[in-house]
């Protein structure tokens, strides 16, 4: 007997590598035994190692995309990787609660690509606003020092955690490395050690996970759960061969 599958959106760009972006992120889901639809927030010319340009698509056609998409089918979960700016964001965000104020989201705040070019930099309080609307949050070492440049890193993740759940990333933190720390909006916090001493670096590492997690959330496991299993499934994907781009399943 054939089991219905959830269905989860992923508004991303669309990396022609195949590593990143949108077609990550469908991999994972599909991987996961989810639907995976997709919106392109931005076409990219890139590779798994070098990043050329960005071609941000508009407001108006992502509003389009996401009407065409709720008319037929129930939505329940959202993952968003590259966005403009947080301003679109923010419209994104709050066009997607309109079609369902119970859609749980989860932003990978994507700030450079793995091979240094970068998306969009300065933080302003439009993302305060966006911040109790999202379910978690997935940053990593780098991105967090960037998000309040006028804050340390403890009071970032204080800024952060008192509005959402918050998944600090630990793949570039040389101290520890691939310790990832769960910090809950209740204000409770996990620390998730690696299982894998060596894992091969690659491309669109941060899509896949947080597309993970978002597809164990659909699957209907709790937050802590889904991290856990998150990062299971990512340290097999490092590791599931030497080159910049990973295998799924």
């Amino acid at each position: 007997m054939l089991k219905n599958r959830p269905n989860i959106l992923s508004i991303a760009g669309l990396d022609p590598s195949g590593g990143a972006g949108l077609t990550a992120d469908i991999k994972t889901m599909e991987s996961l035994r989810c639907y995976g639809f997709s919106i392109a927030s931005a076409n990219t010319i890139q590779n798994d190692t070098t990043f050329h340009e960005c071609h941000w698509v508009s407001m108006a056609i992502l509003k389009k995309q996401i009407d065409v998409l709720w008319d037929r089918f129930p939505i329940e979960y959202v993952k968003i990787g590259i966005i403009e700016n947080w301003s679109v964001l923010k419209h994104v965000v709050d066009y997607l609660m309109v079609k369902n104020p119970k859609v749980k989201i989860i932003l990978d705040p994507v700030l450079k690509s793995s091979s240094d070019y970068t998306f969009h930099t300065a933080t302003d309080s439009v993302l305060l606003e966006v911040l109790p609307k999202l379910y978690l949050i997935t940053p990593n070492r780098i991105e967090i020092e960037s998000l309040f440049a006028d804050l340390s890193v403890t009071q970032t993740l204080q800024l952060l955690s008192s509005n959402t759940n918050v998944l600090l990333k630990g793949g570039h933190y040389t101290e520890s490395v691939g310790e990832d720390i769960l910090y809950f909006k209740s204000g409770e916090k996990q620390h998730l050690l690696p299982k894998s001493e060596h894992c091969y670096p690659k491309h669109g590492s941060g899509c896949v996970l947080s597309s993970a997690i978002t597809s164990y959330l659909a699957l209907g496991f709790s937050l802590l759960e889904a991290v856990k299993m998150g990062k299971t499934y990512i340290e097999t994907f490092l590791n599931s061969n030497e080159s910049l781009l990973g295998y799924h399943g």
